[in-house]
């Protein structure tokens, strides 16, 4: 049984304030508080850290995606919260969400009154499928728990363990990796240079600052709705997302409306014109803050070609005069997805922490 009596915790929803020094801000800047907070608690570092103009800015723009929260409060006090996210798109197969609670007031329920939540949200619009994640410092020492995908393993910890008790399985593990920006760049320019001469004329690369050019929107439109079916997911549920321009359009806006700055390094497939492959970096208005690479992808018809070097070299490079003052690239891969990491490793990426997946199905 938890040990907070639940008459002393009051659950409420978040509010979705209209600008972060909004009178009704409160709770949602709470939440991002305590986000930062469990992510440098368990990850050992503030390389994840997001401003509250980041998250609003995804809060604000429903039209793809469903975002809603609940927090925990004892008095006026937020010691907790959940935030989920759900496709907008027909037949939904899964939601996913962050579960929160401040390091200090950890074990003492108000893990379970938040999943409750979780659990309520999702079998209100008859979604069977929950998923969230854990972070993981990477020289954790003692027993593992191994991803059923083969590749990596997360610490047998606390908030590991509360997952199982919880009736949650590991699906999936994944690195988060770390570049330095402050370093030498020339392994960086010597891979660019070998795989361009290896790609051939049949490739071009392009680059461009958000928001996406008009000669290139419906290409990247393609490109991204291959996210979600050419990445390795493990065990997960993911969600097929249907892309076309006016979705890219409203992403280039949720980007700016989030205060971030972000640079798009493509490849063209010069005989249909189409892009085929990309790779983003981002920073919020803090110009010192960590970059964040929000995805890289090499659509599977065009794999072989050294296209994934391209995009993250190229990128890498022009980042250095668009974010001079960055220390820090931070990325996730799946452990399985050896191709990227290879890639990663080659460049000079390391590991700074780790990520366990991890699903529920309800029961009916």
């Amino acid at each position: 049984m938890p040990d907070i009596a639940a008459d002393v915790i009051t659950i409420q929803p978040v509010t979705v304030p209209a600008a972060v020094d909004a009178a009704e801000a409160r709770v949602f800047l709470e939440m991002v508080r305590i986000a930062n907070a469990v992510c440098l608690h368990d990850a050992g570092h503030d390389y994840l850290h997001e401003e509250p103009e980041e998250m609003l800015g995804m809060w604000q723009d429903q039209t793809d995606w469903t975002q809603l929260g609940f927090a925990a409060l004892r008095g006026d006090e937020v010691r907790g919260v959940v935030k989920m996210m759900i496709s907008n798109q027909p037949d939904a197969g899964a939601i996913e969400f962050d579960l929160m609670v401040d390091p200090p007031y950890r074990g003492q329920g108000l893990e379970e009154l938040l999943l409750a939540e979780v659990e309520r949200e999702a079998r209100e619009r008859g979604i069977s499928t929950i998923q969230t994640w854990t972070l993981h410092r990477p020289d954790t020492a003692g027993e593992r728990l191994e991803s059923p995908t083969g590749w990596g393993s997360v610490p047998a910890d606390a908030e590991a363990r509360r997952q199982q008790a919880h009736g949650f399985t590991l699906e999936q593990v994944e690195r988060n990796s770390v570049f330095d920006l402050t370093g030498d760049f020339s392994i960086v320019e010597r891979m660019l240079h070998d795989a361009e001469a290896a790609a051939g004329d049949d490739y071009r690369a392009v680059v461009w600052t958000s928001p996406t050019p008009p000669e290139y929107v419906e290409g990247f439109a393609y490109t991204l709705s291959r996210m979600s079916t050419d990445t390795p997911q493990g065990g997960l549920v993911v969600d097929e997302q249907h892309w076309d321009a006016a979705r890219v359009t409203r992403r280039d806006a949720r980007l700016q409306a989030q205060g971030l700055t972000v640079s798009v390094a493509a490849v063209l497939h010069v005989p249909t014109g189409r892009v085929v492959a990309y790779n983003e970096l981002a920073i919020a208005d803090d110009p010192s803050g960590a970059t964040q690479q929000f995805g890289t992808l090499v659509v599977k018809e065009h794999r072989g070609h050294r296209l994934g070097t391209i995009v993250k070299c190229a990128n890498l490079l022009r980042w250095r005069t668009i974010a001079p003052l960055s220390p820090r690239v931070s990325t996730f891969n799946a452990e399985e997805n050896r191709h990227m990491l290879d890639i990663n490793e080659a460049i000079g990426f390391v590991p700074a922490s780790y990520a366990g997946a991890w699903k529920k199905v309800l029961s009916a």
